[in-house]
């Protein structure tokens, strides 16, 4: 597995076009819904934190991911018609997940983490 510097780096590795534009597109969404989250690469691919993971994103040869954790549980019906499993939605690049399901993951996962951190702050 390659190792990648960055978000940037991943990116521009992302040999299929339309997965590379997906993929980008998707990663405008995130930040434009959680400008406060960092990026990093974590197992080999994008990922965006907020007090502990949100979502990572990743390219495949026969199609693309997002992994948002146990949330793809929370919204099942809206997946309908994508592959998921406990913590990934698979999509192809020409039929990506829609923007205001990926804003609305993202957001119950910072929402998440920000509660859980909050809640630690207040036993210590």
């Amino acid at each position: 597995m390659e190792k990648h510097s960055s978000v940037d780096h991943y990116l521009e590795r992302v040999t299929n076009d339309e997965a590379r534009s997906t993929l980008t597109w998707i990663r405008s969404v995130i930040k434009d819904e959680l400008p406060e989250a960092v990026e990093t690469i974590s197992y080999g691919m994008p990922m965006f934190k907020f007090h502990g993971m949100v979502v990572g994103f990743a390219a495949f040869k026969n199609h693309c991911s997002l992994f948002p954790g146990h949330t793809v549980a929370d919204f099942a019906e809206e997946l309908i018609g994508y592959k998921t499993s406990k913590g990934t939605i698979q999509f192809s690049p020409d039929k990506p997940i829609s923007e205001s399901l990926i804003r609305a993951i993202v957001r119950k996962r910072a929402d998440e983490n920000l509660a859980l951190a909050i809640e630690k702050k207040k036993t210590k």
